[in-house]
């Protein structure tokens, strides 16, 4: 065979498997967002805000009891003493209802003492699912305790530490879980007296334990205000974090670089050309070293043909796409049963239902969807598709996310992609999926979710809203 055919042949087989890869990306993106539908099962936990989904403490747990010596009111948010103790297991002890969420910055509850009794031996702190609910905690392993009768700490052992202060009678003390520091935290009438290194990985839960004649205690869950100031001390754990943040060093053009290079990869020409031009006054421009054997303008390749056609798409001239990349690109389309083909195609049918013409809809799904059915790889798509038609107003239907702005960007996403991917400096086009800001934000996450994994999977995710929300409070 001749050398050259050869050679073309391999091209065209290495260029089919990363248009493969990129359509089938985009695809999965597709099906991820389709997921959001009212009548779809519920997305990944990690896909949405695990604060709003975490199951918090409510009341005390009247199942567990400590056989007769703390009697829970009705409120279940209340516990009294009501005998006189003989000896050291006589202790009334109370778990909440839930273990204290872990997916955050910060959990906290308080105690208020309305009876300290005769002896005041009342303890606040945390205990894990197997604790012995006849033992002060802190008494047992994996256990923390704050009591009353000598301010003292005791920590998974019966001897305790210096601490913080007493407290009895009309006090109002609180424990707390600092997941950023892995830290616990006590607090006494509003302010912290203490924090304690938390060594127990596992879940804990929140616990308080009577343990002397009349002594009475009240527990808030979060249902009242608190007395401490828990939003203040959460600011100020925040203002910690951004603090050792702004302490790191970066080059002085790096942010302009990277905005740079995210207009390159998604084809802003005219953005990109007005961008320069106002940098030019301010900052010079960056030289990204060669990353992965890329030179630094991969993402200069095509730039007008891809702006162009991501123009075409957003405003859904989706025959106009077919016909620049059938002149600029047609090994993208030559092959009509390709991820990239029926992105595209199933946005032509999208805009047909768009603008109301229905029966031109019908007639496109017949001709084109048949083909792309029979693969069995897109029947789930199809029939989003096409249900779209069964509405009188499918815009407010399970599947009318179809006909939003979004919808449009992955396809847009898709050909951009693409196209970049014929690029013949390009080795592997995975690297054509994101620009260098969209990997700096997964890495971002990915370094959270780690840093939380070694917690004990405690403590909080990335989450870029609530670092754009709280820019925008700044």
């Amino acid at each position: 065979m001749d050398a050259s055919l050869t050679l073309s042949l391999s091209q065209s087989n290495s260029n089919n498997t990363q248009e493969n890869l990129i359509g089938s990306y985009f695809l999965e993106q597709w099906r991820l967002k389709s997921k959001t539908r009212p009548d779809s099962p519920k997305p990944d936990p990690m896909e949405l805000d695990e604060e709003e989904n975490e199951e918090l403490p409510t009341e005390l747990d009247t199942v567990n009891s400590s056989g007769g010596f703390s009697i829970v009111g009705p409120d279940k948010l209340s516990v009294q003493y009501p005998n006189v103790n003989l000896h050291g297991h006589d202790v009334g002890v109370v778990q909440a209802n839930k273990a204290a969420p872990c997916k955050r910055l910060v959990y906290y509850f308080e105690m208020y003492v309305k009876n300290g009794g005769t002896k005041g031996q009342i303890a606040i702190g945390f205990t894990n699912p197997g604790f012995k609910l006849r033992r002060q905690p802190g008494w047992e392993s994996n256990s923390y305790g704050y009591h009353g009768d000598d301010g003292q700490l005791y920590r998974g052992q019966g001897k305790g530490e210096d601490f913080g202060p007493v407290y009895s009678t009309g006090d109002t003390v609180g424990g707390g879980i600092n997941y950023a520091s892995q830290e616990l935290f006590f607090t006494k009438n509003g302010a912290v007296v203490g924090t304690v290194f938390k060594d127990v990985k596992g879940p804990l839960f929140p616990t308080v334990a009577v343990h002397s004649q009349n002594e009475e205690v009240t527990i808030n869950f979060g249902k009242d205000p608190f007395v401490f100031d828990l939003k203040a001390y959460e600011a100020q754990e925040r203002a910690k974090q951004h603090s050792t943040i702004e302490k790191l060093s970066i080059p002085q053009n790096a942010s302009y670089g990277i905005v740079r290079s995210y207009l390159q990869h998604y084809g802003y020409e005219d953005t990109l050309r007005t961008f320069d031009v106002e940098s030019q006054s301010t900052l010079p421009p960056i030289s990204f070293v060669q990353e992965n054997g890329f030179a630094e303008d991969m993402n200069t390749y095509s730039l007008n043909q891809r702006k162009v056609l991501r123009q075409l798409i957003r405003n859904g001239q989706i025959g106009d796409a077919f016909g620049k990349l059938r002149e600029w690109y047609p090994q993208m389309v030559q092959d009509g049963t390709s991820a990239i083909c029926f992105l595209l195609h199933c946005q032509n049918f999208i805009e047909l239902v768009r603008v109301g013409k229905l029966e031109e809809a019908v007639l496109y799904g017949r001709t084109e969807f048949e083909k792309f059915y029979k693969l069995g790889d897109y029947d789930d798509l199809v029939k989003d598709c096409a249900a779209l038609l069964a509405y009188e107003q499918p815009q407010k239907s399970s599947v009318g996310y179809l006909l939003g702005d979004s919808q449009r960007e992955i396809v847009a996403d898709a050909v951009n992609a693409t196209v970049l991917s014929t690029n013949p400096s390009v080795k592997d086009s995975r690297e054509c999926l994101h620009s260098r800001l969209d990997r700096l934000l997964r890495q971002l996450s990915a370094s959270f979710l780690e840093k939380r994994s070694l917690n004990g999977d405690q403590g909080e995710g990335f989450h870029l809203h609530r670092i754009l929300n709280s820019g925008r409070k700044g």
